[in-house]
């Protein structure tokens, strides 16, 4: 569990939650549990995604993944723990003290829906029936909201709902989400097709090669991009009525599309101190 959790990344998913309940004033005292439970999630669908029932992948960020290292029974019920242990800590008593617990149970509802079949888990049995088949955009697009942008968006809201986020705030800050979870994909896809992946990202070496559903597969890279710039721009304007306070999520979503925009002045993540 510890080779799958703490291993380096980017750990979007944790900063999302964190700068998007600052926005609306929370303390990351708060925000803690849930940034840590979101990406213990992310790290249990890494290690199952790499298994070689689904990806196959022999690296993650350079190293073995975790069924090289400890076996595939091993890394399996890694996975499962993490995913489990996730739901442990945002249920525990000391949380209930700082969120209502009214909030804490609805919180666990919406995340238990956004990795299940309609979101994270649905997103990849979607993915697994298209390898090696012609797709369209739309399927493209279904698969990408719910395997990587259910959980981004999800990261999103649950750090604004703690911190007390509700209507039209919510929304727009939700609408953000959207964009940004399949702007991030997109730029994913962008980056591996034309082999220009960061190191440390994504797998260097070791992935079998499948026909897998891409945006560039079905558009292109040159009409990904411009899709690309026009999710950021989305997310963007989403946050326009928010001042200086949502500073951290404009420059997350300029982090996320400068991976594959080149925007080297937007290439680093934006520190948020703890």
């Amino acid at each position: 569990m510890r080779y799958g959790l703490f291993p380096g990344g980017k750990r979007i998913r944790p900063i999302l939650t964190l700068a998007a309940g600052e926005l609306f004033g929370a303390k990351h005292k708060l925000l803690m549990p849930f940034a840590c439970a979101l990406e213990m999630i992310h790290a249990y669908s890494i290690i199952h995604d790499d298994l070689p029932a689904m990806d196959d992948d022999d690296l993650r960020r350079g190293e073995p993944t975790a069924h090289r290292v400890f076996g595939e029974g091993m890394a399996l019920l890694a996975g499962d723990g993490l995913l489990t242990e996730a739901f442990h800590i945002i249920s525990a008593p000391q949380v209930a003290r700082s969120v209502p617990s009214a909030l804490v149970l609805d919180l666990i509802h919406e995340i238990g829906h956004a990795i299940g079949a309609a979101g994270l888990v649905g997103g990849q049995a979607f993915d697994l029936e298209a390898e090696n088949k012609e797709v369209d955009l739309a399927t493209v697009e279904y698969i990408h909201v719910r395997k990587t942008g259910a959980l981004i968006l999800t990261a999103i809201r649950v750090g604004a709902r703690a911190a007390g986020a509700k209507g039209t705030e919510l929304r727009r800050v939700s609408r953000y989400g959207e964009f940004l979870g399949l702007a991030f994909q997109i730029a994913d896809d962008i980056l591996d097709v034309k082999g220009q992946t960061p190191p440390g990202e994504r797998p260097e070496s070791g992935r079998k090669e499948r026909k897998k559903a891409t945006y560039p597969a079905v558009v292109g890279v040159v009409q990904a991009k411009e899709r690309l710039k026009e999710l950021l721009q989305q997310s963007l304007k989403q946050l326009s009525g928010f001042g200086a306070e949502a500073e951290h999520l404009r420059a997350m979503a300029h982090f996320v599309a400068g991976r594959a925009l080149h925007e080297e002045r937007n290439s680093k993540i934006p520190e948020i101190q703890f």
